[in-house]
């Protein structure tokens, strides 16, 4: 069997992958659709591990960070923990911001209504940040950089939405949202300040490269 995603960094402790778009992380017993999690064996033959060090949402494709040992597992929790990882992700949004720069400092709660939950903006709820910058647009699309300065869940898609430009595909935050088509959202660079320091770039995914390509950033 071959591994449905590419390995972008592999040592002895961490292996960081390109996950797909679509593809959850976590197994469930609920569902036949395969998961990160299952090809674990493919990956370590080891009884300790691998162990994934975050999660990234199921739609959202990118960087993702797998332990190989316990060891590696806490040391690299660590690292987010206490906000020494950078990660960078890029979002094809709708419309144009008026600046190129800016930050979003506007905490997030979680909101459930008709039996559909959402990371909110209340003042209530937990701190997030993200810096973003705009790397191209037409006028009618963007792709903007972020930096996320905390981790909280939802945390790239809701700011977006709040700056008043929603992501391409998301069918929570963006009333235009298409229930067939793909977020236009993927973790392009992490890092963690380890030794060695652990760090890649992962390409975007395929659904992406069309509109990378309009806005002259591929």
């Amino acid at each position: 069997m071959v591994l449905p995603f590419s390995i972008l960094f592999q040592n002895n402790h961490y292996i960081i992958i390109n996950k797909p778009a679509g593809m959850p992380v976590y197994n469930n017993k609920h569902t036949t659709q395969q998961s990160v999690e299952d090809f674990f064996p493919m990956m370590s033959k080891r009884k300790d591990g691998p162990w994934l060090v975050h999660r990234l949402d199921q739609d959202t494709a990118g960087c993702l960070v797998i332990a190989l040992r316990k060891q590696a597992l806490i040391d690299a929790q660590h690292c987010f923990e206490t906000k020494q990882v950078t990660k960078i992700y890029w979002a094809i949004v709708q419309g144009k911001p008026q600046e190129n720069y800016g930050k979003i400092d506007t905490p997030l709660l979680k909101i459930t209504k008709n039996k559909q939950w959402s990371m909110q903006a209340n003042p209530t709820g937990q701190s997030a940040s993200t810096q973003w910058k705009l790397l191209g647009s037409n006028g009618h699309i963007s792709c903007l950089e972020l930096k996320l300065l905390t981790g909280r869940t939802h945390q790239a898609r809701a700011h977006c939405a709040i700056l008043g430009h929603p992501i391409i595909g998301d069918t929570i935050y963006n009333s235009k949202g298409d229930k067939e088509r793909y977020l236009y959202l993927f973790s392009r660079e992490i890092s963690l300040p380890l030794s060695p320091p652990l760090s890649a770039i992962a390409e975007p995914p395929k659904h992406m490269i069309s509109e990378l390509q309009q806005l002259n950033i591929l």
